[in-house]
């Protein structure tokens, strides 16, 4: 592969004078890494997209609205907020599912200085309850299912103005969205320092309630810049290395958003990304994989990126080759590492499509690491180069640097590396360290700078004192025909510590025995690896709102005398 190439258009694009000119600067008394070329704030980002004004900027079923409509939108709900008591400073809670509302309350927040507060929709009351009075917003926009949940405890969202978005009819107390686009104005003018929080996102926990991470402008800008500075180098390297020529005029994107927009792959990334190039955006109501294939053949979609399960879902569906898939450039996801075998699927099975990842975190604002094309599947199990705003480097228990090509903790310093968690000092001490960020995941580095993630920390099963990560397990299970889904974990064991154990879900009309998965992954991996408790389970495995499998839950309801 062409990692010389790649290096090359690295120091040409970072260098002095270059689009994406690297300087340090001091923040909160850390030097970090940031883009000497940044807009100072996502204010002046969004008003760059102004001039897109008669291009579409956001589809949900049969709704269009261009850019044009988008940006007088704003600058109204950016008014109401202003003449109803919400200053920079403050913040605004969003509770909806991903409607176009959830992208405009946004740039309206953060175009003001005002902290947008992503709730997760699919909360409890309780945990509703809870992220409201941590994160204190002086309003709420809410759609009927949350504000549901809100009059369940009237007191919740306190002295908060509430908004309902998408209601059927008027709720005693609340403002109707309606009122607040009738409001109108332009833009107010603000001015925001880049270090100010620009939303609060929770992590999504499966124990306990979530922490509130406090993502800054400058954070989410720097994560934008990463991510098209990551696409140009290494299309870039390419196109030297084959002696292909890039398009003369690149086609407008279409985004197919499949995850929620209150977690940073959706937000961050794929609105960023999207919105940046005037591209549109085109939202569900929610994932189906039947339904994004009409909605890719009807749209013309470009580009889809959701959690790993989504693409394999989506090319492994009944109709897919009934639905023409001819417009995908890429397809590829975030939010966990795409198995091996799913990257070389994807480059086989749309022929248009290459394949595409982005490893990262809320506590970074986005991409830790990208990866495409060639370069992803030369190296599948890799998640590819660190962004040039973030240093890395992997350490020991006792967070000292461990030698190039060995397992250890990751560590992140850049200017996307959150300003901590809000009303939570302990937790901010414990997980950044002089700027650096401990991702909590075990990786390794190699000699090129990629980067491979080899498991969460507290995924890890420690059986009879040997490390099994779960990731290599998942990614052996994945290359059996049968498997659609699986995840991997410890369970307790008396002689050896712990078990390797594996939850199960079937491709339609196949079978398997646990003995043939153990068999198959023998071929593959160490035998002490292999799963020692298969459940082959007739349901689909259970995710969070972000569409990451439940391993706990397995853990916790799965019992080891029904294993196969």
């Amino acid at each position: 592969m062409h990692y010389q190439e790649l290096k090359q258009a690295w120091a040409e694009l970072t260098a002095p004078g270059a689009p994406f000119e690297i300087a340090v600067t001091e923040v909160r008394g850390v030097p970090i890494r940031t883009f000497k070329n940044a807009p100072p704030s996502i204010r002046e980002f969004w008003l760059s997209t102004a001039a897109f004004a008669d291009r579409t900027y956001l589809v949900y079923q049969d709704e269009r609205i261009t850019y044009g409509e988008a940006h007088a939108q704003v600058a109204s709900i950016a008014n109401w907020m202003m003449q109803n008591g919400v200053a920079p400073g403050d913040r605004v809670a969003i509770a909806m599912r991903n409607y176009p509302e959830w992208m405009l309350i946004y740039w309206a927040c953060v175009s003001i200085g005002v902290a947008a507060v992503g709730m997760n929709a699919w909360w409890t009351t309780e945990e509703m309850d809870y992220a409201l009075k941590d994160s204190a917003p002086k309003a709420v926009f809410a759609d009927a299912e949350r504000l549901a949940r809100i009059q369940e405890r009237p007191g919740m969202a306190g002295d908060a103005r509430i908004v309902g978005v998408r209601l059927a009819g008027p709720v005693a107390g609340v403002t109707p969205y309606a009122d607040v686009l009738a409001t109108g104005g332009t833009l107010p003018d603000v001015q925001i320092d880049p270090d100010a929080d620009a939303c609060i996102f929770y992590t999504s926990g499966t124990t306990g309630f979530p922490k509130g991470a406090q993502l800054t402008h400058r954070g989410c800008v720097a994560n934008l810049f990463n991510m098209i500075s990551c696409g140009q180098a290494q299309g870039l390297a390419t196109q030297r290395a084959t002696g292909t020529l890039p398009p003369a005029e690149p086609p407008i994107p279409v985004s197919l958003l499949t995850t929620p927009l209150f977690h940073v792959t959706a937000n961050n990334c794929g609105a960023y990304m999207t919105t940046a190039a005037g591209g549109t955006m085109v939202l569900m109501y929610r994932w189906d994989a039947g339904e994004a294939l009409k909605l890719i053949q009807r749209e013309k979609v470009t580009a889809m990126s959701g959690v790993p399960v989504m693409s394999r879902e989506l090319i492994t569906h009944p109709e897919f080759e009934n639905h023409d898939v001819s417009s995908l450039m890429s397809l590829g996801g975030g939010g966990a590492q795409l198995p091996p075998d799913l990257v070389h699927k994807i480059d086989a099975s749309v022929k248009s499509a290459r394949p595409n990842t982005g490893y990262g975190m809320t506590e970074t604002c986005g991409i830790i690491t990208s990866v495409s094309g060639d370069f992803f599947v030369d190296r599948p199990d890799s998640a590819g180069p660190p962004v040039p705003t973030l240093e890395v480097k992997c350490v020991d228990d006792d967070g000292k640097t461990v030698p190039q090509g060995q397992v250890g903790e990751l560590w992140v310093r850049g200017a996307p590396v959150i300003k901590g968690y809000i009303n939570r000092p302990e937790a901010t001490a414990e997980s950044i360290t002089d700027g650096w960020l401990h991702t909590g995941d075990v990786a390794r580095i190699d000699e090129d700078g990629f980067i491979y993630i080899v498991d969460r920390k507290k995924d890890m099963v420690l059986r009879g004192g040997e490390n099994v990560y779960c990731a290599e397990v998942e990614a052996a299970l994945y290359r059996h025909p049968a498997v659609a889904e699986c995840s991997v974990f410890g369970v307790p064991d008396a002689r050896l510590g712990e078990e390797v154990a594996a939850a199960v879900h079937l491709r339609p009309g196949m079978s398997v025995t646990g003995d043939e998965l153990r068999a198959h992954c023998a071929n593959l991996i160490a035998k002490h690896k292999a799963p020692r408790y298969i459940w082959i389970l007739a349901e689909a495995l259970p995710r969070n709102a972000s569409g990451k499998f439940l391993k706990r839950e397995l853990r916790e309801t799965l019992a080891l005398d029904e294993a196969a």
